[in-house]
């Protein structure tokens, strides 16, 4: 979207935070970081600023854009500041608050912590130290008193963690048609393809032994990793090996990765947990993610594979891809045309019904931009 044509109204967020929303549990923050409007006012501040880059044009929303499902819908593998693509999707930031672990491996507790992995990380962000970081929230006039505000300090490493994390944790969304239909009773919330659907997720397609379902909320998510041969595929039989690289801003081309070698070095293959434990068992694992709001958050997968629900169960259909650690719990479904048809229906049920006004509060922040040069001493 244009960012000329960006307008919204803002939200309470605060408000959002402390309401409960049919079908999600109870919302947790950690005792030293408890919701406070001022601190996710600084926290959305800092989340679509785009200074907060070496470069100082990428932000977090950049990936994780709001009207994209609060990732991008646009690239399998986002294009980090150095103009060429990640090794892994973005994921949806929605109800990310309710994971118990972060990233696709799992590498990280708790979003304070998780805030400074993109912001430091030489593909994505790129800022060379924690330190260049502060000093360009420092050298940003607009940020002036507000950490003084929302923390009674200056800035540090932990109050800008604790500020993103304060933003993050207003991102939930529930209260769907299938929330209405399962926990408020609500018989025709959903049509007949639906809850065949629904059955067929609890029953013969078994995809709710791992995106749970529970008596009183569902996450969509065991909180696990699981190899379903797809990180295989991509590390040891893709037949094409070429890469989105960025040749300017919006636009970018694949290139083949033994010219990108040529330049850059080899790019290592994703080999999932098995990067954090160096278990060889967990080669190719990757976080079960949640599902709501799945309809909005294309493509799919942790390596952006896959370009529609449809082709997510056609692939689960199959019974995954055979590898020596393939998880138990993929095997062949035999699912009809008729039954994957209503598991896709059953899965566009679960869009929750405030996404629209987060976008909208999402588009009454200002992008960050760098203040201009002054010329000629003016």
């Amino acid at each position: 979207m244009s960012l000329s044509l960006r307008s919204g109204s803002a939200a309470n967020l605060l408000e959002i935070t402390k309401a409960k929303q049919l079908g999600l549990p109870e919302l947790t923050a950690p005792a030293d970081n408890q919701p406070d409007a001022r601190k996710i006012a600084l926290g959305r501040k800092l989340f679509f600023d785009r200074r907060l880059s070496r470069n100082k044009t990428m932000s977090c929303a950049m990936c994780h854009i709001p009207e994209q499902g609060f990732t991008n819908n646009e690239l399998a593998r986002p294009i980090g500041s150095q103009g060429r693509g990640l090794k892994r999707n973005a994921p949806t930031i929605l109800n990310v608050v309710y994971y118990q672990r972060l990233f696709a491996d799992l590498r990280e507790f708790s979003l304070e912590q998780q805030v400074w992995s993109p912001l430091l990380a030489s593909n994505e962000m790129n800022n060379p130290s924690i330190g260049y970081v502060i000093e360009t929230i420092l050298n940003a006039r607009d940020y002036a008193g507000l950490f003084q505000q929302a923390f009674g300090g200056p800035v540090t490493m932990r109050s800008v963690g604790q500020a993103l994390a304060q933003y993050e944790r207003t991102l939930i969304s529930g209260d769907s048609r299938f929330d209405r239909w399962l926990y408020a009773n609500e018989s025709l919330a959903l049509s007949s393809s639906e809850t065949l659907g629904y059955q067929l997720f609890t029953g013969k397609g078994g995809c709710s032994s791992c995106h749970l379902i529970q008596k009183d909320h569902a996450l969509f998510t065991d909180q696990l990793a699981h190899n379903t041969g797809i990180g295989y595929w991509d590390s040891m039989l893709r037949p094409s090996r070429e890469v989105a690289v960025q040749l300017a801003p919006g636009v970018t081309a694949n290139i083949d990765r033994t010219r990108i070698a040529s330049v850059g070095g080899v790019k290592t293959n994703d080999v999932g947990r098995y990067e954090v434990t160096l278990n060889p068992g967990d080669r190719w694992k990757y976080r079960t993610p949640g599902l709501r709001n799945v309809a909005l958050t294309a493509p799919y997968m942790h390596n952006g594979e896959l370009l529609t629900l449809e082709a997510v169960v056609d692939f689960y259909n199959r019974g995954g891809i055979p590898n020596e650690l393939l998880s138990p719990l993929l095997k062949p479904l035999g699912l009809v045309d008729k039954e994957r048809a209503a598991l896709v229906d059953f899965l566009k049920s679960l869009t929750g019904s405030n996404v629209r006004i987060l976008v909208s509060d999402a588009f009454a922040v200002p992008i960050g931009d760098p203040e201009p040069r002054k010329l000629n001493g003016t």
